[in-house]
């Protein structure tokens, strides 16, 4: 199983953990890492460091950080460089989170990053995009 790391910055990792909890309970190989703004990059590095070592990373690792160019992002990304089999994706969200939690039983980290890329476009959406796809779904049900 693919190990995953989630760091965001103030309480965004953990906040999201719990919402995952929530719905899905428990996960294995799966580490939050807040980034508050009494943090500072050395120790972010640090727990990155305790977390990697903490998880098993023969099945890959991902970082999945909140904000791109941020500091879980900077230092996801130099960690990730250091090794193959690790993937950075930023700009997650509780729906992307969840789904590729769900999802990352027997993916490599490159089908991982390429998936999760995909379910963030889908997952992507309005209101009135959605009305539209259920009346035309309705209107083929119909016949029309």
């Amino acid at each position: 199983m693919l190990s995953i790391i989630l760091s965001g910055h103030g309480g965004f990792a953990t906040g999201l953990e719990k919402a995952m909890k929530q719905i899905l309970g428990e996960q294995e190989q799966f580490i939050a890492i807040d980034f508050p703004e009494t943090s500072s990059t050395a120790l972010l590095t640090s727990q990155f460091e305790t977390a990697i070592s903490a998880l098993d990373e023969s099945e890959g690792l991902v970082f999945l950080t909140d904000l791109l160019g941020g500091t879980p992002f900077r230092v996801a990304s130099t960690m990730a460089l250091e090794q193959p089999g690790r993937e950075v994706i930023t700009g997650i969200n509780l729906q992307l989170l969840l789904e590729m939690v769900l999802e990352r039983d027997g993916l490599s980290s490159k089908e991982f990053r390429l998936q999760a890329l995909e379910c963030g476009h889908r997952g992507l959406t309005s209101l009135v995009d959605e009305m539209g796809r259920y009346r035309e779904a309705e209107a083929v049900e119909e016949g029309i």
